[in-house]
């Protein structure tokens, strides 16, 4: 539905500065970006068909994330952390080990903990909670919400025209913008392909309670079947992401919750004591996938719609607030002088910064998987030096936790904390 074709939309349809398919944490820290520094001169619209997670609910919250320094500046700066950071965990330290499940200690082959300015490593919250506070940020700023999907795109000269789904009528935007995730509807119609592949391993996902206070650690067990991550919550309760080969995954959905939480502890290791489930259970598979643009006629793509990586790391909203953060930069000026904001100058310089880094850092994320995902002898002892070595070495340990944090030399301005 690109390119040629009939107009969607009459000329009595109001244009919209920006249209944003998609209203999870992306899309609308990007429609906040853009209201907080421009104002009444920019018009902007989130396009949703679902609503934002409702406070109170009687079930425990169970996907987290973990934000990284220069994102949580970008939440700062746009006016979301003050109501989420009393909910969230800061990381004060972080383990890596290597060993095998039966393993009873596991010692830490590197460490990280905060160096210089004292700021924490991370901080662990619920995506619900950092939805929540964004959509009570955007409704404040005067975004307006449309509760519809995308069933159409054209690209124009001038304009991009959106077609709603089930009856909903359309709309217009200089610029359309796919937040909606790694099925991206939007990127779909724009006919922008992707370049990808899935791995065998799926991730439990859970909520944990302990005896025992965590102390702000988190903790990266590399086991045979895959990466074992433990990360801090407020309380004495931590989220895991525990990967296992797919089958193994369903297999172990259908214990009894006692057998579960057996094989769960050996897993866990007994340092914060007693363990049992705060939440329900749920296995999300992986997959790697990168968009092979990142940009179209009238179009930008931002999040799991350009990007998906391994999550052993916790870099997929990093990397997805860190778009947002090169986008607004690249057309905020451009709108402040009245110039266009989906023209093919901005676009480029967004999709030119965004490149690199998200290419590092997904076959990054992919090259450590598969080397820690094994039990192959030799490499185990090639992985387990290389952990060592870098442990002893201050300045390349500050170094990665700068660049994990995504204000590193020349990031844009929202990760260091500036106005755009």
């Amino acid at each position: 539905m690109r390119g040629r074709g009939r107009s969607l939309v009459t000329d009595a349809i109001p244009v919209f500065d920006v249209a944003i398919a998609g209203g999870g944490a992306a899309g609308l820290s990007l429609a906040a970006s853009l209201k907080q520094a421009l104002g009444a001169g920019a018009s902007v619209a989130v396009l949703d068909p679902a609503p934002a997670p409702a406070y109170g609910s009687a079930e425990t919250p169970l996907r987290t994330v973990a934000i990284a320094g220069g994102p949580r500046r970008l939440l700062e700066r746009i006016g979301a952390w003050e109501e989420i950071e009393p909910k969230a965990q800061p990381i004060l330290k972080m383990d890596i080990m290597d060993g095998d499940v039966r393993d009873a200690v596991r010692l830490p082959h590197l460490h990280f903990e905060p160096r210089h300015n004292g700021e924490p490593l991370a901080h662990m919250a619920f995506t619900d909670d950092i939805v929540r506070a964004l959509t009570t940020l955007c409704e404040r700023l005067g975004v307006a919400r449309l509760a519809a999907s995308v069933a159409g795109f054209r690209s124009g000269k001038h304009v991009g025209e959106l077609a709603l789904a089930d009856g909903g009528g359309a709309i217009r935007a200089r610029l359309a913008v796919a937040a909606d995730g790694a099925r991206s509807r939007l990127r779909t119609l724009a006919e922008i392909q992707t370049i990808g592949w899935d791995y065998d391993q799926s991730g439990l996902v859970a909520t944990i309670a302990h005896e025992r206070d965590h102390e702000g650690r988190a903790e990266q067990h590399f086991l045979p079947a895959g990466p074992f991550a433990i990360l801090p919550l407020p309380g004495r309760q931590s989220s895991i992401v525990w990967n296992e080969r797919r089958a193994d995954a369903r297999a172990l959905l259908t214990l009894d919750p006692n057998d579960l939480v057996r094989e769960l502890e050996l897993r866990f290791t007994p340092k914060l004591g007693e363990i049992r489930l705060a939440s329900r259970v749920e296995a999300f598979p992986f997959r790697f996938q990168l968009a092979r643009r990142f940009i179209g006629q009238r179009l930008a793509l931002v999040g799991d719609a350009a990007h998906l990586v391994h999550p052993l790391a916790g870099q997929g909203l990093n990397l997805g607030l860190r778009d947002v953060a090169a986008l607004a930069e690249a057309i905020v000026g451009e709108m402040r002088l009245g110039l266009d904001p989906g023209a093919p100058a901005p676009l480029g310089s967004y999709e030119r910064s965004r490149r690199f880094d998200i290419a590092a850092s997904g076959m990054g994320m992919d090259a450590m998987n598969r080397l820690f995902s094994n039990d192959v002898a030799p490499l185990r002892l090639l992985r387990d030096l290389g952990l060592r070595l870098v442990d002893r070495a201050p300045q390349l340990k500050d170094f990665l936790i700068r660049e994990a944090g995504g204000a590193g030399r020349g990031a844009p301005k929202l990760l260091r904390g500036l106005a755009l």
